[in-house]
């Protein structure tokens, strides 16, 4: 029997990758957005893009996806976001183009709208190095349900981000995702004292009244903590294309179990295995036969059960 569908948004930028191979679209939030409606979410982009030839492209191929695209606006000024990637040593890098459409996320009815029927919202630090878009986002946030998950997933890209930005996400947040490098700079950041993995999760939920505090970690899988216990696991191994969009197919699959109420250890392994399977694929937002798909959401309707 299928679960239920959630309301389930990314919110920020949406740009397309521009790889050596080609272009893919990509943009954490609408990653994240992808992978929730794959798993059977009512998911929601919301974004802005460009009035030119990048921003048709992206509204013609989020058409052929489903995805509900009525939170995308459109700017008549700023072109639509892209970001050059290269890599070195298997990892990507990144060169952010700006400004960008989704450097000026505006506020409108619509938004208020959505975010006050969200069942979790998923932002970051990138869309909010501009003035409006941050405080865009902000609002949005403050204007969700206290039910709602608030999934701050940190993705820190330099030089986009700074403490103001990241504390006062903290604060909106009920769930933190971020990987293993991005944590240490984060404690350094706010000034926390664990040393260990464990321990600087701990304190985030503490410091920051967060629910869960979800850590990504390569090869080696991911751990997690809330206030009953802390979660390893160890992950899937898998041939990796290349691991763009890996981690954003990780927060979704994790939420679509938190919303669901499905324990922290059934959790990892759902979303590790979303996780290896971007990574095996080639871009953040690879196509899946409706018979793969299924056999992997099955495997978190079982755990519900």
């Amino acid at each position: 029997m299928a679960l239920p569908a959630h309301l389930v948004v990314g919110l920020g930028e949406a740009l397309w990758d521009l790889l050596p191979a080609g272009k893919h679209l990509g943009g954490a939030p609408l990653n994240f957005a992808y992978i929730a409606s794959l798993l059977g979410e009512h998911a929601l982009i919301a974004s802005r893009i460009g009035n030119d030839p990048l921003g048709a492209e992206i509204e013609a191929e989020l058409a052929g996806r489903d995805l509900d695209t009525s939170g995308i606006q459109t700017d008549s000024k700023l072109p639509t976001g892209t970001v050059d990637v290269r890599f070195r040593g298997g990892q990507p890098e990144y060169e952010i183009r700006q400004p960008a459409a989704w450097d000026a996320l505006e506020w409108t009815p619509k938004w208020h709208e959505i975010a006050a029927k969200c069942d979790a919202v998923c932002f970051g630090t990138l869309a909010q190095r501009a003035p409006k878009s941050r405080a865009t986002i902000q609002n949005f946030l403050e204007n969700t349900r206290p039910t709602c998950l608030r999934v701050f997933d940190i993705n820190l890209r330099r030089p986009f981000y700074d403490r103001e930005t990241i504390e006062s996400s903290l604060h909106l947040a009920t769930i933190l995702k971020l990987n293993d490098l991005e944590l240490p700079e984060i404690a350094a950041i706010v000034g926390l004292k664990g040393g260990s993995i464990d321990a600087l999760m701990q304190e985030m939920l503490h410091r920051f009244g967060l629910k869960t505090v979800l850590v990504t970690r390569g090869e080696h899988g991911a751990t997690a903590a809330n206030e009953e216990k802390i979660a390893l696991h160890p992950g899937f191994k898998v041939r990796v294309s290349d691991t763009i969009g890996a981690g954003d197919a990780f927060t979704a699959a994790a939420i679509h179990c938190i919303l669901r109420g499905i324990d922290l250890d059934k959790t990892l392994a759902f979303a590790n295995k979303w996780a290896s399977w971007v990574a095996s694929q080639a871009g953040a937002m690879p196509p899946i036969a409706e018979q793969q798909r299924l056999k992997m959401l099955s495997e978190v309707v079982a755990s519900a059960s």
